[in-house]
Order: C-alpha cells, then sequence, then structure tokens
C-alpha cells in the first residue's frame, strides 16, 4: 500500500534528477526526515548512479552534502514543532505522521536513556531516524547537542547509501525504486544496523516502565 501510494513520488523524482538535481535531493530528504514516509534508500542510491555515470550533471560529494542538510532541515522542523507544541499535541496528532502513543512513549524512553547519543544512533536506523526530532524535540534536548548528533548521523548514512548506488546502481530495478533489490545491496548494512537496534533499541524498549 505504501509502496503504491509512494510510486508517484519515486516517478517524479527520478525524472526531476535530470531537471532540478541538487534541489530534487535537497527535497525529498527534507521530506523523509519530517513527515514523509519516503524512505531514503529510494532517494540517494539512484542519485548517486546516475552521478558516476554522467547521467546527471552532479556528483557524489554533493549528492551527500544535500542530502545530510535536507535531513538535517527535516529533523529540524520536527524537533521545533514537538519543543513548541508539546507533549499533548504529539499525542493527539501524532499518528497522523505515523507516531502514535506507544511510539513516543518508547521513543521518549529512549531519548530518557540515551539522551544526545541516542540521536547519532536513530540516525542509522530504519524508521527511528525520520522520527527521532519529535522525542528530542518533546524532552528539549539541548538544540546543539541534537544538530551535531544529526548531522554525524546523517553523514554516515548518506555516504553509505551513496556508495551503495554507485556500486549497485546499474541495476535497473534499483533505479525503479525496487526496494527490495536494493536491501540485496545493504545486506551487510543491513546487518550492522540491525545488531545496533538489538543492543541500543530492543532491548531497552522491551523493558516495561517503572511504576511510579
Amino acid at each position: 500500500m505504501l509502496k503504491k501510494l509512494l510510486s508517484p513520488v519515486l516517478a517524479w523524482y527520478l525524472t526531476a534528477l535530470k531537471s532540478l538535481g541538487y534541489p530534487a535531493i535537497l527535497l525529498l530528504m527534507l521530506g523523509e526526515s519530517s513527515f514523509l514516509p519516503i524512505p531514503c534508500e529510494a532517494i540517494i542510491p539512484p542519485a548517486a548512479y546516475m552521478a558516476h555515470t554522467n547521467k546527471v550533471p552532479m556528483n557524489c560529494a554533493g549528492i551527500i552534502a544535500v542530502a545530510v542538510l535536507g535531513s538535517w532541515l527535516g529533523a529540524t522542523v520536527m524537533y521545533w514543532l514537538s519543543r513548541s507544541a508539546g507533549r499533548p499535541l504529539v499525542l493527539r496528532y501524532g499518528k497522523f505522521v505515523l507516531f502514535p502513543p506507544e511510539k513516543l512513549e518508547k521513543a521518549e524512553r529512549w531519548m530518557s536513556h540515551y539522551g544526545a547519543m541516542g540521536v547519532l544512533v536513530a540516525r542509522l536506523l530504519p524508521g527511528a531516524r525520520q522520527l527521532v526530532g519529535i522525542p528530542a524535540g518533546i524532552a528539549k534536548l539541548n538544540y546543539l547537542q541534537f544538530t551535531i548528533f544529526t548531522l554525524i548521523g546523517a553523514l554516515i548514512w548518506c555516504s553509505v547509501l551513496c556508495y551503495v548506488g554507485v556500486k549497485a546502481g546499474n541495476d535497473t530495478k534499483l533505479l525503479a525504486g525496487n526496494l527490495g533489490e536494493l536491501t540485496i545491496w545493504l545486506g551487510g548494512a543491513a546487518l550492522v544496523m540491525g545488531g545496533l537496534y538489538y543492543f541500543f533499541v530492543h532491548r531497552h524498549l522491551q523493558k516495561k516502565p517503572e511504576a511510579n
């Protein structure tokens, strides 16, 4: 269902890369880190491959730079909205951005336990990196720390995806936005991220909150 909804956006993106270039990447990465459920795995690798094969006038360094900028801008939007709106508003409307109350409670426990370092780890985890700005904003995490760890985490992951795009981008299914094919190329990275998820997220979130 989600893939069907995103197909027109991804189709537009692949066309826009040739006409808009970097701004198209910036726009989708901003959305990916804020309110649109667009996986960055479908944004960066195709752009990296097209740049590597001279299909678009871009380079990998520029792609990584604008992708990191877009990630930071999107995360900043979520951070300040959550910090300004407060927990009650997020509880009420969070479900509309795929952030229901139970997910918020888990994210708050995560942020309380790991603090600023949790932002860095979350930026490397599927499903967590897009929403980490919400609990960070509610917790009023120092914005400079939030920015630094967001930028570091985004730089690492965007670089990995750019490398994957250069190595695996000759797969036509990847260029069509087929995430199943991309998963094969991200196998090694997925194992590392899975380990991080288990040790830093799963074990902690399975713990029941202590009674007051």
